[in-house]
């Protein structure tokens, strides 16, 4: 224990005889270490911002829209636009085989919504209960529409937060009654805010019986009998989209009257594409990141590699003098080794931290809705750390290795 501690004490006082060189060193692969690690920490908050996004709408959702289907295949000058009906839902909900669940909605934006407190205009839907199911809508107190609100067709409506605070500011909402248009409806739930910052168009929102909905507020204009605003449904497992996405082209251009292998035909969404799109995007930023941040780890490993092969090549005469003194081989290599372990390890750790505190200061700070603060890695800090070690340590034996083989009196001529 006495030989270890003799070791330790006589790497801190040659660490503090070279107290530049040595400061060198240690910031040389802080700077490595840190800069990989901040650059990988970005790229990590960009793509966990992007999954909380769309982890906000809900799980492995897709839309399908009203679109315009081509008289000819693929030419777009022939094209007639066509409405989607309660009765397309009907046969995606009964007939896809790769559909999990579907929800027919109708969406209205000119409706006027009056409380005895306060007027809004904020987007009504109709609804079936299995929205919940697909989208991410959590209740903040009451309950979600059921499906004896829409055998009954009550007039009830679950409010989103921006449309509950202007209707209802700073007072109970449940309970309380709303008038949509002039008609009477009880508010029998409410929610919280969804999405981050000032995120509007989802909190002002209204959810009303789908039933209620068509009867009473259906879609304006000319043929739009028994039309919807669009269908939000998920597939039965994610890795199956494309197949659900399928059927439901199958069933929409039967009921239309054109072919449903027409791409063209169908305005859509679908969040699973959506998102491995985006991951495919930040995929290539990691690699981009990691490959800036691996350029700034390898000069900083040279240049530590540089000060470690100098700075033992220096002491050729200190190892003579330990092997005339009789310091074995084994005891210098033991010697350089803890030393170049405790400086790069050391310094890794400290860059590390420095990095770590960076990112938990920058995470007080609000980013914009697709950013989250910077993460750290810890595979990447394993690397960048065990990396910059084993380079340091290395270039500290080497040299120290050559002149531990010297003879006693040769090392103590080397100048």
């Amino acid at each position: 224990m006495r030989t270890v501690s003799d070791i330790f004490t006589q790497i801190f006082r040659n660490l503090w005889a070279h107290k530049l060189r040595s400061f060198l060193t240690m910031f040389g692969i802080a700077w490595g270490v840190g800069s990989l690690l901040l650059l990988v920490g970005v790229g990590e908050g960009f793509r966990s911002g992007n999954k909380r996004e769309l982890a906000e709408f809900g799980r492995d959702i897709m839309f399908i829209f009203p679109g315009r289907a081509p008289a000819v295949v693929g030419s777009m000058n022939s094209a007639r636009p066509y409405l989607l009906t309660y009765q397309d839902y009907l046969d995606i909900h009964q007939e896809a085989p790769h559909v999990r669940n579907a929800c027919p909605l109708l969406s209205r934006n000119d409706l006027h919504e009056v409380s005895e407190f306060a007027n809004a205009s904020g987007e009504i839907l109709g609804v079936e209960p299995q929205l919940n199911e697909i989208s991410y809508l959590p209740l903040k107190e009451g309950r979600w529409l059921n499906e004896m609100d829409l055998a009954q067709r009550r007039n009830v409506i679950v409010l989103g937060n921006e449309l509950l605070k202007t209707l209802f500011p700073g007072r109970p909402a449940v309970g309380s009654f709303v008038l949509l248009n002039g008609l009477r409806f009880e508010v029998v739930g409410s929610m919280p805010h969804l999405g981050r910052g000032d995120n509007m168009w989802l909190n002002m929102r209204g959810y009303i019986p789908f039933p209620v909905m068509a009867m009473s507020f259906p879609i304006k204009g000319e043929n739009h009998q028994n039309s919807i605003s669009f269908v939000e449904y998920q597939p039965r497992v994610t890795a199956e989209h494309e197949l659900a996405q399928k059927d439901v082209h199958k069933i929409i251009g039967r009921n239309h009257g054109f072919d449903p292998n027409d791409q063209s035909a169908f305005d859509e969404w679908d969040s699973i594409q959506e998102s491995q799109m985006v991951g495919t995007i930040f995929d290539v930023m990691n690699m981009f990141l990691g490959a800036v941040g691996m350029v700034t780890l390898a000069l900083g490993a040279i240049g530590v590699i540089n000060i470690m092969l100098v700075a033992v090549s220096e002491r050729t005469r200190e190892i003579g003098l330990r092997k005339a003194l009789g310091a074995t081989n084994r005891s210098i290599l033991f010697h350089f080794f803890l030393e170049g372990l405790l400086l790069t390890l050391g310094s890794g750790l400290i860059g590390m931290g420095l990095a770590a505190a960076l990112m938990a200061a920058l995470g007080t700070v609000r980013g914009p809705g697709g950013f989250d603060p910077p993460k750290l890695v810890p595979m990447s800090a394993m690397l960048a750390i065990g990396s910059l070690t084993l380079a340091g340590v290395a270039a500290g034996l080497y040299p120290a290795r050559k002149a531990a083989m010297l003879q006693p009196v040769e090392a103590l001529r080397q100048e």
